[in-house]
C-alpha cells in the first residue's frame, strides 16, 4: 500500500487538473456562444472596405487588425449584454432555448460582468490603439443596440428593428472614422446602406419565427401585419438600397467597377 500511494495521489491530482482544464474550456467555449460570432462577422464585413474606401487604397496593416479587434469586441460586447437582457424571452424560443445562459450553464452574473469587460476593452483599445472618435462610435454601438433596440424598443413596437438596426450601421462609421479620424458624407451613405439592407434581411427571417417571437411578447412586424404587407415592406426597402447605392457613386470617387 505505501508503494501504490504516491502513484494513486498522480492519478487524483490528474484528474483535478484535467477537470479544471475541461470547465476551463466549456466556460470559454460557452462564452464564445454568447457573443454570437455570426452577427459578429456581418458587422465586421461591413467595416474592411469602408476602410480602403477611406483611404482610396490599402490602409496600414496594423490599423485594419486594430479596427477589426475593437469593433469585434465592440459587437461581442452589445451582443452578450442582450443575452443578458433577453434571457427571459430566450426560453420560450426555440432557435435560443439551447443557449448557455438559458439551461444555467452560466450565472447571469458572470454574463453581465463579461459584458461590461467586452464594452470597457473596446472602447480603451480603440481609444488607445486608433482614435477616440472611433471610440466614441463604438460606445455609441453599444448604447443604441443594448439601451435603445434591446431595452426600449424590443417588446413595444413593431418598428423595433427599424430604429434598432441602426447599430449595426455604427462599424461603418467606425471604419472611415478609424482611417480618417472625420466623418464625411460617403460615410453617412454607407451607414444609410447598411440601414435599409437591415430590413429587409430580417424581416423574412422573423416571418419564419414568427410564432416563437408572438409566443416570446415581442412585437416584431410579421407578429403585428399579414405577411403581405410584410412583403411590400421588404420591397420597398430593397429600392431604399438600390437608390443609396446609387447616390454613393456622386459622393465618392470610384473607378466604374
Amino acid at each position: 500500500m505505501t508503494v501504490l500511494k504516491p502513484r494513486l495521489d498522480r492519478v487524483s491530482t490528474g484528474s483535478a487538473d484535467l477537470g479544471w482544464r475541461t470547465t476551463i474550456i466549456r466556460t470559454a467555449v460557452y462564452c464564445v456562444a454568447l457573443t454570437t460570432p455570426r452577427i459578429i462577422g456581418l458587422l465586421v464585413v461591413t467595416t474592411l472596405p469602408t476602410m480602403f474606401l477611406a483611404r482610396c487604397g490599402l490602409p496600414s496593416l496594423w490599423l485594419i487588425v486594430a479596427t477589426l479587434v475593437g469593433g469585434t469586441l465592440s459587437a461581442a460586447c452589445a451582443n452578450v449584454l442582450n443575452c443578458y437582457l433577453d434571457r427571459d424571452i430566450d426560453t420560450v424560443m426555440r432557435r435560443t432555448q439551447n443557449g448557455p445562459l438559458v439551461t444555467g450553464a452560466i450565472v447571469p452574473g458572470a454574463v453581465l460582468c463579461f459584458g461590461a469587460v467586452l464594452g470597457l476593452a473596446s472602447t480603451l483599445w480603440l481609444g488607445l490603439a486608433v482614435n477616440w472618435l472611433s471610440a466614441m462610435l463604438s460606445l455609441a454601438a453599444i448604447v443604441l443596440y443594448v439601451g435603445f433596440y434591446t431595452t426600449l424598443l424590443k417588446r413595444r413596437t413593431s418598428q423595433n428593428i427599424v430604429w434598432g438596426g441602426a447599430a449595426g450601421c455604427m462599424h461603418v462609421l467606425i471604419g472611415w472614422s478609424a482611417v480618417t479620424d472625420s466623418l464625411a458624407w460617403p460615410a453617412l451613405v454607407l451607414f444609410l446602406i447598411v440601414f435599409f439592407w437591415t430590413l429587409p434581411h430580417y424581416w423574412p427571417l422573423s416571418m419564419r419565427f414568427k410564432d416563437e417571437y408572438e409566443a416570446a411578447g415581442v412585437p416584431m412586424l410579421p407578429v403585428e401585419a399579414k405577411d403581405s404587407v410584410v412583403a411590400r415592406q421588404v420591397v420597398i426597402y430593397r429600392w431604399h438600397i438600390v437608390l443609396v447605392s446609387l447616390v454613393l457613386i456622386l459622393v465618392v470617387s470610384m473607378f466604374w467597377v
